[in-house]
């Protein structure tokens, strides 16, 4: 009997603490939930980060890289290894084009200083005119094909003219896409993304359409 009283003083005991300590746990929780669901609401709003934007920016460009090195190494294979490569009259023209995108790069610097600096009507000025400096780039692109034309170059004449055009073609589609960006960032709103960023990661790949298109037509030039 001595024994029995022991085990029931113990229940009594411990019955109230495991209902204290089971009545104590439920407000972590239940102010966790109300927390989680605050911290939710307030993502939803907030903005993407500038980061973001480079980073994505930056994968996009390492793959057009990829795509015009493989370009220009069969460029050097083919040229190295055939025998009716030919050489074809690049035109004058092409060294005007590529100093009014050398241009468009120093302008498009420009506008984002005043940007910076809070200056919208500068920033609009500059920003404009580098996308006409871009639009008319291209205008002397189409200009240059039309005097290889003219000259009796096409396409299927040679391989060194089948490089050209290919070159040319490609390079001129993705700085359309620029021109494109261009002509609406301007009009940005700044939902999602501010118009500091949205520069930032427009001049990104203009100074890199830039670049890349020096580095082609000093292929074109040196495979003659």
């Amino acid at each position: 009997m001595p024994t029995t009283t022991t085990v029931v003083e113990d229940i009594k005991i411990i019955g109230p603490d495991r209902g204290r300590s089971g009545g104590g746990s439920k407000p972590p929780r239940g102010s966790g939930g109300g927390g989680g669901g605050q911290s939710g609401k307030g993502g939803e709003n907030a903005k993407v980060p500038q980061r973001a934007y480079m980073t994505g920016m930056t994968v996009a460009l390492a793959g057009i890289l990829m795509f015009f090195m493989a370009l220009v190494s069969a460029f050097i294979v083919r040229k190295g290894a055939s025998n009716d490569w030919r050489l074809i009259p690049l035109p004058r023209i092409l060294w005007l084009n590529t100093a009014v995108l050398l241009a468009s790069s120093v302008t498009l610097s420009r506008a984002r200083k005043f940007l910076l600096h809070g200056e919208q009507g500068g920033f609009r000025r500059w920003w404009g005119i580098t996308t006409v400096l871009g639009l008319a780039f291209l205008a002397g692109q189409l200009v240059a094909w039309r005097q290889l034309v003219d000259d009796g170059v096409y396409l299927a004449s040679n391989p060194a003219s089948s490089f050209f055009y290919v070159f040319t073609a490609a390079h001129g589609l993705h700085l359309l896409g620029g021109v494109l960006a261009l002509g609406l960032i301007p009009f940005v709103k700044g939902q999602r993304v501010s118009l500091k960023t949205a520069t930032s990661v427009a001049g990104l790949y203009w100074h890199f359409m830039d670049g890349l298109w020096v580095f082609l037509f000093a292929i074109l030039v040196m495979g003659r």
